[in-house]
């Protein structure tokens, strides 16, 4: 068998890919997140949230060379573009235009998710673009309109630009420890002008005046109780924006079942009633469980939260400053605040370019897809200028 012939499998269930292969291939990666272990997908997958009903129809491509992994991601059919925060929402239009078919498209991409990451898990760059070519070659067999890869790992962007796939860029904030980090909130604060440390100290002043106090859970100590109370808080947001959440109590079980050490819980009270929570991902575990992720990737992701009362500043505290305080007192290096939301620079939560690639079947709409990413990315370029002289940080000197 030659360096670059692999078998290739395709499966529409998680429960072919073996778990531990899976798994560590992607400690192997460069640029690991909880959001792509194999009991994170398979909870998406067996909860229904991520599922042909829900327009979300999984394909496992894998590259093997005799049973050993060496290759895979997961590639999504999509009958929408909901849930998945780069938008393409106007190509599909020009292609129901034209007569053309947009979906079924396919996604390599984590559902609901916009945290950057490796997607394509391979064990070198040469497993990496045979994996790419195979996801191609299906998705041209498929006959779909395109083939997007979201939130894409720097590696992986590399291997898609060397195949032609158009690059695509946007905007998120996050916020970075100093180094060797800060000895607390007071130090951290201290880092920023005036102004915003100021608005800061005034928002969680608000908080506690109104009588409100937290109290965090992590892993297994998060107890069934709270979960159930975060999943009402969640459910409640949704709510409020007239739209049914995209994940169900099932899915946050089997969370809390099959990889609780990447949880740690936020529960907001006021007078002995619990009001609001903030439930964040984190990356490296603080438990010797499997030895996933290493003390480098010490990395927590702003991802869900819900109040059932509404108190003046409580977002930010559940969402930015209680988190940034645990991320401090624990080393953590980096806070992902998730997709858009210039507020967040006003918490020193600074702007990062994420990037995607994109492929496209048919070839005239391929180009103007280009010349449209061109243009677009020259605003991109401009607005990340535009905002890196609004930094919130003290200027140095």
């Amino acid at each position: 068998m030659g360096k670059t012939d692999y078998v290739i499998r395709v499966s529409d269930t998680p429960s072919d890919v073996g778990a531990r292969a899976w798994d560590g291939l992607l400690a192997a990666q460069a640029h690991p997140t909880p959001f792509m272990r194999h009991a994170y997908l398979a909870a998406l997958h067996e909860s229904g949230c991520a599922s042909p009903a829900t327009g979300w129809d999984a394909r496992f491509i894998t590259l093997h060379r005799g049973e050993v992994l060496c290759a895979g991601c997961v590639v999504y059919l999509k009958s929408h573009s909901y849930g998945e925060y780069v938008f393409d929402w106007a190509w599909a239009s020009a292609y129901q235009q034209h007569g053309l078919d947009y979906y079924p498209k396919a996604t390599v991409a984590v559902p609901f998710t916009p945290v950057p990451g490796s997607r394509l898990l391979a064990v070198d760059e040469a497993a990496r673009q045979a994996l790419l070519q195979a996801v191609q070659a299906w998705c041209e067999s498929e006959g779909v309109s395109s083939a997007h890869l979201l939130f894409a790992s720097e590696a992986d962007m590399q291997t898609a630009s060397d195949a032609a796939w158009m690059a695509r860029h946007t905007v998120q904030f996050h916020w970075h420890n100093s180094t060797p980090g800060y000895a607390d909130f007071d130090h951290f604060l201290q880092s920023m002008n005036q102004e915003k440390r100021k608005k800061i100290k005034q928002e969680r002043r608000k908080v506690a005046e109104a009588g409100v106090t937290f109290r965090h859970s992590q892993g297994a100590d998060i107890s069934a109780a709270d979960w159930d109370f975060f999943y009402r808080c969640y459910a409640q947001t949704y709510r409020e924006h007239g739209n049914p959440p995209y994940l169900n109590p099932d899915f946050f079980h089997r969370m809390a079942t099959t990889m609780p050490e990447h949880w740690l819980l936020f529960v907001a009270e006021r007078e002995g009633r619990t009001i609001a929570s903030s439930l964040i991902a984190i990356g490296a575990r603080s438990t010797g469980a499997s030895g996933l992720f290493g003390t480098e990737d010490r990395v927590a992701y702003g991802r869900y939260w819900g109040a059932l009362e509404h108190v003046d500043c409580l977002h930010f505290e559940a969402c930015y400053y209680q988190p940034l305080q645990w991320c401090i007192a624990n080393g953590y290096q980096r806070f992902e605040g998730g997709a858009q939301g210039e507020h967040k620079m006003a918490r020193a939560l600074l702007p990062v370019k994420t990037s995607s690639a994109h492929w496209l079947q048919h070839p005239a709409f391929a180009d103007a897809v280009q010349r449209f990413l061109e243009r677009e990315g020259d605003g991109i370029q401009n607005y990340l200028e535009h905002l890196e002289q609004r930094t919130p940080l003290k200027k140095p000197g």
